[in-house]
């Protein structure tokens, strides 16, 4: 079984491992510890990553992570990530033996499967993208100056093809190919990937944002024994996202904005550790990627994730949890858990339902799905799946993001004026089927346009 390993080594060690200007291996990491581990096959081809302590506020409880926090990176706090691979034969002794036994191992954890979140089921297009562009108000956001110009949209899927969807889009595309990260093993150049899911991903989150940058992270390219073409292991997001944290950080803090549009999941809990086992991740807030994607919102990223298509009307054939499909950071409360409608503010039979397994209250909100758009899969085939509700999600936060960037206006409270603005399609209020309602472009201008002239009483 493929795992991740949780270290705590030197603190000269792990203070170069989250130095982003220092280059690390994991012999260089295991060469600091006292031992071999035993029963384990380290993956050399890995690059380590930091993994931040959480920090509660003064007087909070230092073992909940349901409490406001602080990340610290410092030697003598943070851990390190690497990965390997212990025999199923003996997986259930190692994992006993490696945490008594080594002080340097604070925990084992669940490497899962990641796979795109699919179209499913065989349904004509309802509308195309321009309906989307209408519904979305894209003239009016870009009437308030909001259309993505200067905002780092990054889309970890597939790869992306930057001529398909300039082609389609009619306009030029903005991509970034230096702060794009490709995984080790993967061939081929950001921007240059085959017409996929990624493709399509990438234009449906520039309907509302034309003027964002794309960063092409085809995370889903990695490969593993066994493995399909389309799919990885969650320890190559682990490193995707600690690439993206130096993207952040790299920014001006007063005018920092980094939206991540993850359109993948876990469908299987055989592909995880048992819930309740501290190597879990579908249930597991403590997980290090789950941490992971706490710290980068803490840090001022938003982070989109597709609620996915488990749900009870047209369930995807991969789905194997019997209920609460919703799963690790898919469901986390510090991401933005997206679900699918059609042009007609219908839920999409394929939109999992809630409550998510992180939080309950998932998925956040709706988006559109099932247009026309891309034509990633041919010229009839719809943009489909909560795969492209999500990025049509990241695309009005990357157009918000233009005016309001992460110091004016937090992850936190983006996430709360979206599902406060959010238009209510069922019960009044959250529900399982829609979250708060349907992303309303309308209702969220005009509150920001009040946030604004508070802003300007404040100063005056």
């Amino acid at each position: 079984m493929r795992v991740l390993i949780q270290l705590r080594p030197s603190s000269d060690v792990v203070t170069a491992v989250a130095d982003p200007s220092v280059t690390m291996t994991t012999a260089d990491v295991s060469g600091a510890l006292s031992g071999a581990l035993p029963g384990v096959v380290l993956d050399a081809s890995f690059t380590p990553v930091a993994v931040p302590r959480p920090l509660p506020g003064a007087g909070g409880d230092p073992l909940s992570l349901n409490q406001p926090l602080t990340f610290s990176f410092a030697g003598d706090q943070a851990t390190v990530l690497v990965r390997g691979e212990i025999s199923d034969d003996e997986l259930s002794n190692r994992l006993t033996l490696l945490p008594t036994h080594r002080p340097e191992v604070v925990g084992v954890f669940a490497d899962p499967v990641i796979e795109p979140i699919l179209t499913c089921g065989g349904d004509d297009p309802v509308g195309d993208w321009h309906d989307v562009e209408r519904l979305l108000r894209v003239a009016e956001l870009a009437g308030e100056g909001m259309d993505g110009s200067g905002v780092a949209l990054a889309v970890l899927d597939t790869g992306i093809n930057t001529a398909h969807v300039a082609r389609h889009l009619g306009r030029d595309v903005i991509l970034d190919a230096g702060r794009s990260w490709v995984p080790g093993g993967v061939n081929g150049e950001p921007g240059e990937f085959e017409v996929d899911h990624g493709t399509m991903c990438a234009f449906d989150t520039l309907i509302a944002a034309p003027r964002a940058t794309l960063i092409d992270v085809p995370v889903l390219l990695s490969t593993r024994p066994g493995g399909s073409a389309l799919d990885g292991l969650l320890s190559d997001a682990v490193a995707a996202f600690a690439h993206l944290r130096t993207v952040l950080e790299d920014q001006p803090l007063e005018s920092r904005s980094l939206v991540i549009s993850n359109s993948w999941g876990s469908f299987s809990p055989h592909w995880d550790f048992p819930v309740g086992h501290t190597g879990n991740y579908s249930d597991n807030l403590a997980h290090p990627f789950n941490l992971i994607v706490a710290s980068l919102d803490q840090a001022g990223a938003d982070v989109l994730f597709a609620a996915g298509n488990c749900g009870r009307d047209c369930k995807d054939g991969r789905c194997a949890y019997p209920n609460r499909p919703i799963t690790g950071a898919n469901s986390h409360p510090n991401a933005l858990s997206v679900g699918g409608v059609d042009t007609r503010d219908t839920r999409v039979g394929y939109s999992s339902q809630g409550p998510g397994r992180l939080d309950a209250r998932k998925p956040d909100i709706c988006s559109y799905t099932h247009f026309s758009g891309s034509k990633a899969f041919g010229d009839d085939q719809p943009d489909s799946g909560t795969s492209a509700a999500c990025p049509v999600a990241a695309g009005l936060v990357a157009a918000i993001r233009t005016r309001w960037p992460a110091s004016r206006l937090s992850p936190a409270q983006l996430r709360t004026l979206l599902r406060r603005t959010a238009r209510d399609r069922s019960t009044v209020g959250f529900d399982h089927d829609y979250g708060y309602g349907i992303a309303d472009s309308r209702e969220m201008i005009a509150a920001l346009r009040r946030a604004a002239d508070t802003e300007a009483e404040r100063v005056a």
